[in-house]
C-alpha cells in the first residue's frame, strides 16, 4: 500500500496482499472499537424507547394475487 500502482504493475504475491489485507483490518477494528467506546452504554430507560411502531404496509400487486387464486391461498 506503500507504492502506487500503474496499470501495467502485476500484481503482489499473496504474502504481500495478505499483509495488506491484514493492515487494512486492524484500522478498520480500531476504528470500529473508537466509536462505540465514545458512544457510550445504551439507555436502559423505558421512555427511551418508542412505545407504537406503525406497521409497514405490504403491497401485493396483481401478478402476486392471479398466483395465489391459482393456487387457492387467500391473500386478504
Amino acid at each position: 500500500m506503500s507504492r502506487a500502482r500503474t496499470s501495467y504493475d502485476e500484481i503482489d504475491s499473496p504474502t504481500a496482499m495478505r499483509e495488506d489485507a491484514a493492515a487494512v483490518g486492524r484500522v478498520l477494528r480500531r476504528d470500529r472499537v473508537t466509536r462505540a467506546a465514545v458512544a457510550g452504554p445504551p439507555s436502559l430507560e423505558y421512555a427511551d424507547y418508542p412505545r407504537e411502531v406503525a406497521k409497514r404496509e405490504i403491497a401485493v400487486d396483481e401478478a402476486a394475487a392471479r398466483i395465489a387464486d391459482a393456487l387457492h391461498l387467500h391473500l386478504d
